[in-house]
């Protein structure tokens, strides 16, 4: 991305948001590194947008600049994708996360803190309803490969048998799972792999180890963390800002604050199905179209599910999504 010179002489250019502060935003020329601060001067909005932030880190900008140094947003380029929930105070509005994102990885542990397979079903609802890759990264793997032990810990062959579930029932669904370990670097080459080149999300409540995980990836970021709440078995958000950094193994990836609950953004009870790979790879045998998989004779969705080719667990996430009635908790750590 190269400045040029308006029509009116200013310096003129297309950029990246790698930051936003409130009313500033920082932004780069990407693939160059080179952050500058931008404002946006009267209502910049996306077309059609009902967001509490029409831009987002991650989002393509046109700016112009004056003699002062001084910078302007113009322009938002259209999005090829983002990941968005339902903002906080439950409106009808909405809030994106990030936008132009090559991968996310969705980080989660099966204990401290606990994983909540709704919260999982939701966000990956979502990376299916706004095209964006997704792969589940099974963090802290060390604590059922016989590397931690302490009073109250659950014993390392339990755990072990919980990580096998959900790593069976996400593998069925069709997505990735990858177990990852700071403490021991398992996996962490094949992350860093996988990050080179791309733009790459890493989300997730607090407490999964998102930070401690990037800085694995470059030490060089120096990325807060903070230590699990003994008290409440969850982690204290350490990340205040969605922010994109540099990683020297080449790429850029945006770290984002631990978030408790994942509101979706309305779906049509018809569609909703869609956004499940699993029960997409059936439903076309349904008798009946448009079929919801609850009530209709002739279910395809149901059957597999009865017969075990369907995990009644994300059918059960499933149910609720359809019967959400905005008690799911919301908003970020």
């Amino acid at each position: 991305m190269k400045e040029r010179f308006s029509n009116k002489g200013s310096l003129a250019g297309t950029a990246v948001v790698v930051k936003h502060t409130g009313s500033h935003y920082l932004l780069s020329r990407l693939p160059e590194w080179d952050p500058f601060v931008a404002v946006v001067r009267g209502k910049l909005r996306l077309k059609g947008s009902v967001s509490t932030n029409p831009i987002a880190v991650g989002d393509v900008v046109d700016y112009v600049g004056d003699a002062t140094g001084s910078y302007t947003i113009t322009t938002i380029h259209d999005r090829r994708n983002c990941i968005v929930r339902k903002s906080q105070n439950l409106s009808r509005q909405n809030h994106v996360i990030a936008a132009n994102i090559d991968r996310v990885f969705l980080t989660i542990t099966l204990r401290d803190p606990e994983v909540k397979l709704q919260f999982v079903d939701r966000f990956l609802v979502t990376c299916e309803a706004y095209g964006v890759p997704v792969t589940i990264l099974l963090n802290k793997a060390d604590l059922y490969r016989g590397e931690e032990s302490g009073e109250g810990a659950l014993a390392d062959e339990d755990l072990a048998q919980m990580a096998a579930g959900f790593i069976q029932i996400y593998r069925n669904a069709g997505y990735e799972v990858m177990e990852t370990s700071v403490k021991t670097g398992f996996n962490i080459s094949r992350l860093k792999e996988m990050c080179k080149d791309r733009v790459v999300l890493f989300s997730g409540q607090s407490g999964v180890g998102k930070s401690s995980l990037v800085n694995a990836l470059d030490p060089s970021l120096n990325l807060k963390t903070a230590e699990i709440s003994q008290a409440h078995l969850q982690g204290r958000h350490t990340t205040t800002f969605y922010q994109m950094h540099p990683l020297s193994c080449g790429g850029f990836v945006v770290d984002t604050p631990g978030i408790r609950g994942f509101g979706l953004v309305d779906f049509g009870k018809e569609e909703l199905s869609n956004y499940f790979p699993e029960m997409l790879r059936v439903e076309d045998n349904c008798r009946f179209v448009p079929c919801t998989h609850t009530h209709e004779p002739g279910c395809a969705v149901k059957a597999a599910v009865e017969a075990g080719e369907i995990s009644p667990l994300r059918y059960s996430s499933y149910l609720s999504m359809l019967e959400d009635d905005g008690k799911y908790r919301e908003g970020e750590e």
